[in-house]
């Protein structure tokens, strides 16, 4: 299929934050020029290979290739099936480290169980490219979320390398206390080998059972999942009625869900703040009113010299990317660039640009956008 010829929109506003929970905000020029390059059905996530094209992942159960060269959008079959609704689908994508070598990537998705239930699962399958069709080939899962449930929400399932593991998001499921369950991985992170074996060094590693592969627990909804330029793991996830978090991930740190929150629940009952229970690690920086974190990157490119070592973070109901300046463990809200849509990801290209997938949920396409500088 062939995309339409880019088109370029110039000089829309950012904003400067003061403070994340409400301090003065100034309208400044937008730092970049945004070139619409093509469009997606519910796209979720986004992965460049080596050569350059993008693999995109559309919630529905789809995987796309992406050829910027020609504009073209091709099929990839071989994908599992996937529990599509609510926040369920089609999740991320990712490159095995050697993927030059071995050909392997990573997916995420909700996977359909008994009785209506469903429960994140991370599948792993060699990608083959070829001119007469595209596919996944020897597509195993290596990882399920337990236990399923009959939630469509609160999946999480980002995936993340680092220091030579495997890390998966793994939400609530909307279910609360099980995020304090080291029975269940229900609001944890885990760390495993590429394999899906269990890694060794893990901190609950002695109970045995799911409670081996868990290396940080009391999350909610953690959409983004990043290392550092210092090898560092963070995540940004949902709260509940304001109090989306930035979470410096450490081992066997328990980060309080649903015990304490910077939130509120949604039907206006306060929950205590993390200062109340010292026990629990406190987030980074949050946010309230909510930007509804959909996404974590850490920039190291050369076309934003002055965003190297930030996050950016994408917002849905913000319909933002949100830069945030890193300072050793601690963190604030430098930046908020007003984009107009929900965004769903965003990825460093190649290049040092900036990558852009809108949400396209609720019957509309995402677009796919690429950010550079005008300088």
């Amino acid at each position: 299929m062939t995309r339409p010829v880019a088109v370029v929109v110039l000089g829309a506003a950012a904003v400067a934050v003061g403070a994340a929970c409400g301090g003065a905000a100034a309208t400044q020029a937008r730092p970049f020029e945004s070139t619409v390059l093509a469009q997606f059905d519910e796209p979720w996530a986004m992965a460049f290979l080596p050569d350059g094209r993008l693999l995109v992942t559309e919630k529905r159960g789809a995987l796309k290739l992406y050829d910027s060269d020609g504009g073209t959008i091709a099929d990839i079959d071989g994908v599992p099936e996937v529990a599509y609704g609510g926040q369920g689908g089609f999740g991320d994508v990712v490159l095995h480290p050697d993927f030059a070598e071995n050909s392997l990537v990573y997916l995420s998705y909700g996977e359909p169980a008994s009785g209506g239930a469903s429960a994140a699962a991370v599948a792993r399958a060699r990608l083959v490219l070829t001119p007469s069709g595209n596919r996944l080939e020897n597509l195993e899962v290596i990882w399920r979320q337990h236990p399923a449930v009959e939630s469509r929400g609160h999946f999480g399932h980002r995936i993340a390398f680092g220091g030579g593991y495997l890390w998966i998001s793994s939400g609530e499921r909307q279910q609360g206390t099980p995020a304090q369950d080291l029975e269940t991985t229900l609001g944890k992170i885990v760390r495993l080998g590429d394999d899906g074996a269990v890694a060794e060094g893990n901190p609950f590693a002695e109970r045995g059972g799911v409670a081996a592969e868990i290396w940080s627990l009391g999350h909610r909804n953690p959409l983004g999942l990043a290392f550092d330029s210092a090898g560092r793991l963070w995540n940004v996830e949902m709260g509940p009625r304001g109090g989306d978090e930035l979470n410096l991930v450490e081992r066997g740190a328990n980060y309080g869900w649903p015990t304490v929150s910077n939130g509120s629940q949604y039907s206006g009952q306060p929950i205590p703040d993390h200062e109340t229970r010292p026990e629990f690690r406190a987030p980074a920086e949050f946010w309230v009113p909510s930007i509804s974190p959909s996404s974590l990157l850490f920039y190291d490119g050369s076309e934003f010299p002055r965003w190297r070592g930030s996050a950016l973070i994408g917002g849905l109901s913000s319909q933002a990317i949100v830069r945030v300046q890193i300072d050793g463990d601690a963190a604030r809200e430098a930046e908020r660039f007003e984009m107009g849509q929900r965004i769903r990801a965003v990825e460093q290209g190649p290049d040092g640009t900036i990558w852009i997938l809108e949400d396209g949920g609720r019957g509309s396409s995402g677009r796919l956008l690429k950010l550079t500088s005008p300088d």
